[in-house]
């Protein structure tokens, strides 16, 4: 629909219709990562992948979790459907059975949205590249944590955003996801347990990053942004928690939380995003509300996509 709309239109009306990356304007790659589990990364992956795809930006989701709990979202079930070699870990290998990242693609039920899926093979990627190390296989452009960005490259023209799921571990795949990107989204749920938490992923990617960028490498990160996940308002703990954060980080955090709702947890029970639910499954206010809240996050993260290709808000 919005391809028809966008042919019928000219200039900024068009782009609005149809916003898609433009000469000149390089591809977007959002990272949504955390050292503790169930802070809602894949949760908040999944709606900012449909999100962006119901816009009209061509979207490629990437599940870099072992666990392949993304993959399940979309209806992948990593011990049936995806076969040895699928993965990323098959486009990141360094011996004879590497594949180009087109290989290991796979369109979704979305139009605009395309998968690469995740199993238990992905964690070998930990094992090898201590190997690749010593036998010199994983030196200047081959280097693991440039890994990643290199085999983007390799479908650069076909997307203009991707959004990486990380695993809730700080290894050799989160640190080339993480150097590939342009946007890194830390997903935290408001508790003092969760902020410690987040304070050692910090403090940890921080000395990570600096041996890295002492052997090279360069971030090119255009924007980083807290975002409070599983959010209650009438929690008062929590509370205090969100206004710590917004006094320590500011703007860093973003302005809207993602609320805590059982129209979330009911989504998912189905393997579903909000945007896929039907109008009947759930309480139409529940629905209601659980909607505005995720849009007014991906808004925002929209937004950011738009400020770092120039455009205008």
């Amino acid at each position: 629909i919005r391809e028809v709309l966008a042919a019928r239109k000219k200039g900024d009306e068009a782009v609005n219709i149809l916003p898609r990356r433009r000469d000149g304007e390089k591809l977007q790659v959002i990272a949504c990562a955390n050292f503790k589990g169930g802070s809602a990364k894949t949760t908040t992956s999944t709606h900012l992948a449909h999100y962006l795809a119901l816009r009209g930006y061509r979207v490629l989701a990437i599940d870099l979790d072992p666990q392949a709990s993304l993959s399940a979202m979309f209806g992948v079930q990593p011990e049936f459907d995806v076969e040895p070699n699928c993965t990323l870990f098959g486009a990141l290998r360094y011996d004879e059975g590497r594949r180009t990242l087109g290989d290991v693609i796979r369109p979704t039920y979305f139009d605009n949205l395309d998968l690469v899926p995740a199993n238990l093979e992905l964690a070998e990627f930990e094992h090898i590249v201590p190997t690749a190390i010593a036998s010199g296989a994983s030196t200047g452009e081959n280097i693991f944590f440039r890994r990643i960005r290199n085999v983007l490259n390799e479908v650069d023209d076909r997307y203009d955003v991707v959004v990486i799921d990380c695993p809730p571990q700080l290894g050799f795949l989160t640190l080339g996801a993480l150097f590939a990107s342009t946007g890194l989204l830390i997903t935290l749920h408001p508790q003092m347990l969760d902020l410690a938490s987040c304070n050692q992923f910090l403090g940890m990617s921080s000395d990570l990053m600096a041996v890295i960028e002492n052997n090279g490498g360069e971030m090119n990160l255009d924007w980083m942004r807290f975002l409070v996940t599983r959010h209650n308002p009438n929690d008062s703990p929590q509370t205090r928690v969100v206004g710590l954060l917004r006094a320590l980080f500011g703007e860093d955090v973003l302005t809207s939380p993602a609320l805590e709702s059982t129209a979330v947890a009911n989504a998912g029970l189905e393997k579903k995003s909000l945007y896929e639910l039907e109008p009947g499954a759930i309480g139409r206010e529940t629905l209601k509300r659980a909607l505005e809240s995720m849009d007014s996050v991906n808004r925002e993260i929209e937004d950011l996509l738009r400020s770092s290709w120039g455009r205008t808000l």
